[in-house]
């Protein structure tokens, strides 16, 4: 058995670099994004392969409390039979096994609680192939995209959280020494200990898109404050966190820990048990990834936790002036293609003024940038194989519902169309659609459309541009924001826009980085300035929300003193 302290004392050198690289905000990634073999080795690629094929058709190997019968949801968009199941756990077993193990956590300490995360990432990590394969045939991503947003990046994020909470739980000395001097006497002495305590049974709720790299900054950062947690992923994306339930669960036994530390809550669809676990008394920290709409329930609701969401918004682009236009384009066109738009950073509204604008191929009308935002799109999925790597596939009817819907409006500046991939013949793969809209159609523009679909929005002035922006994104709220000028003034203006809609900004991006991409360790993602998220990884909030730091004290003898 290796002990919670020695695991810390194992990854200690990782989990100081983790540290500092989050106070520095600078490049620093712990895991290789490149599903490369001389990066994992000639064995890994299809080692995991194999292990991920042999978890098909079958009953997913896990120990959940209160089991009773079977549930497999899940459908590859890519059109592969997976037939996996899962065991089906009773709510109530689960939040009791819960608080059953959380004295034995909280006894491990802050930094032993790390040195079991880090030891659970890292050996996720060692299953990063089998979990690309789990990610891509669960959401629709390409494998690349799957093995580094939901395999590296993920587990980075994961990461981070461990340093972020391990700083703020570690704020405080554990043991302090206390005396005050008396006149004529020996001073009053205590010995003072301080102890972080979870603020109880935790609640990650998964999403389809990202059910890594969404539930991970909760779920470690839970974990290490001192929190049991159950993990309830989507019903159409289970198996990516089964395995890291899986995983989790190995090591806190090997640990000599309760592995009901962490379980894992699967569904029907339509059971409701994320609302039933949500708004259970003992469940008091709820981490969702998701829809406005139950995003919305959650915080009205579940009025015992602490509640943190991350839900759709009007990702807006104010287009003002360039003084690189094909690489605007590029950057646009790919943003707007990336895993078909089902990122909650992919743009959806992008503002134009009616009089065009400025750029260094000349003057572009509103017509001419939309013809060319055409075109760029056009360029870079115009070879299927390429774009079936960009594209990915269409994860669930409600995008298809709506890209069609999207279709059929009389002002499509592009259209969309099937993309065949060669690789999988059942893949449901789209190109985007971009429709034409003046601002007085704000019934239509308002509206959160998850997906491959953006409008073209005509605005009386790069001036109204901002002031549409602000409005639409403090009632609605929005991950991310871009700025495209030449001005200096339109920019400065853009970033105190940005400041009272409450949204980061991304100015004039027309390389190799695009707006709905963030890194950890560097990036702010997600927060609490607009209706769109409760706050980003790295907020005090998001970490100090979670526990709790008791004292207890007695009375010591004076120093040169008997006791």
């Amino acid at each position: 058995m290796t002990t919670p302290a020695e695991l810390f004392q194992t990854h200690r050198e990782l989990i100081d670099r983790a540290i500092r690289a989050a106070a520095d905000r600078d490049y620093w990634s712990a895991f290789p994004e490149s599903p490369s073999k001389s990066v994992y080795g000639e064995e890994a690629a299809p080692a995991g392969e194999q292990a991920f094929t042999a978890l098909l058709g079958k009953t997913f190997p896990i120990d959940v409390p209160g089991a009773s019968g079977t549930v497999s949801t899940e459908r590859s968009p890519f059109g592969l039979e997976l037939g996996v199941s899962y065991p089906k756990a009773d709510p109530l077993a689960l939040v009791a096994a819960a608080r059953a193990a959380t004295p034995g956590w909280r006894a491990a300490g802050p930094e032993g609680r790390a040195g079991v995360a880090v030891e659970i990432i890292k050996r996720v990590n060692g299953r990063i192939y089998e979990m690309a394969h789990a990610v891509q045939h669960t959401t629709g991503q390409a494998f690349v995209m799957a093995f580094q947003a939901g395999g590296a990046h993920a587990q980075d994020r994961a990461l981070e959280a461990v340093a972020c909470a391990l700083a703020a739980a570690t704020r405080l000395p554990g043991n302090a020494a206390w005396a005050k001097p008396q006149r004529g006497t020996d001073p009053l002495s205590l010995a003072k200990t301080s102890t972080v305590v979870g603020r109880g049974v935790g609640l990650v709720i998964g999403c389809t898109t990202f059910p890594t790299w969404n539930s991970y900054p909760g779920l470690f950062a839970s974990l290490v404050t001192g929190n049991p947690v159950i993990v309830k992923p989507h019903p159409g994306a289970i198996l990516p966190l089964a395995i890291t339930v899986q995983v989790a669960r190995e090591v806190l036994a090997e640990a000599g820990l309760n592995p009901d530390v962490v379980t894992l809550a699967v569904e029907e669809p339509g059971d409701g048990i994320a609302a039933t676990l949500a708004t259970h008394p003992d469940v008091r920290i709820v981490d969702f990834t998701g829809s406005s709409e139950f995003g919305n329930w959650l915080e009205a609701n579940a009025r015992q936790a602490v509640v943190y969401t991350e839900k759709s918004g009007l990702n807006t682009v104010i287009v003002d002036s360039t003084d690189d236009y094909k690489g605007m384009l590029r950057n646009l066109a790919f943003s707007l293609s990336l895993y078909s738009g089902q990122m909650c950073t992919t743009p959806q509204n992008l503002l134009v003024p009616s009089a065009g604008i400025e750029t260094d191929a000349g003057h572009r009308g509103v017509d001419e940038f939309g013809a060319d935002l055409a075109g760029a799109l056009d360029k870079l999925l115009g070879d299927p194989r390429r774009a079936a790597g960009t594209l990915g596939a269409i994860v669930n009817d409600g995008v298809l519902s709506r890209l069609t819907e999207a279709g059929t409006a009389a002002t499509v500046v592009h259209p969309s169309a099937e993309v065949a991939d060669e690789q999988w013949p059942g893949a449901t793969v789209r190109t985007p659609v971009v429709v034409r809209l003046d601002a007085a159609d704000d019934k239509t523009y308002t509206r959160e459309w998850f997906g491959p679909v953006s409008f073209l929005i005509e605005t009386a002035s790069t001036e109204d541009s901002l002031r549409i922006f602000v409005e639409t994104v403090r009632a609605h709220g929005a991950l991310t924001a871009a700025v495209y000028s030449s001005s200096p003034e339109v920019i400065e203006a853009a970033r105190e826009a940005a400041l009272d809609a409450g949204v980061h900004l991304s100015e004039n991006l027309n390389g190799g980085v695009f707006v709905n991409q963030t890194a950890a360790f560097s990036d702010l993602h997600g927060t609490g300035a607009n209706p769109a998220a409760t706050a980003s990884l790295t907020d005090d909030y998001f970490v100090s929300g979670r526990f709790f730091t008791l004292q207890s004290r007695h009375h010591v003898p004076a120093v040169g003193t008997d006791a």
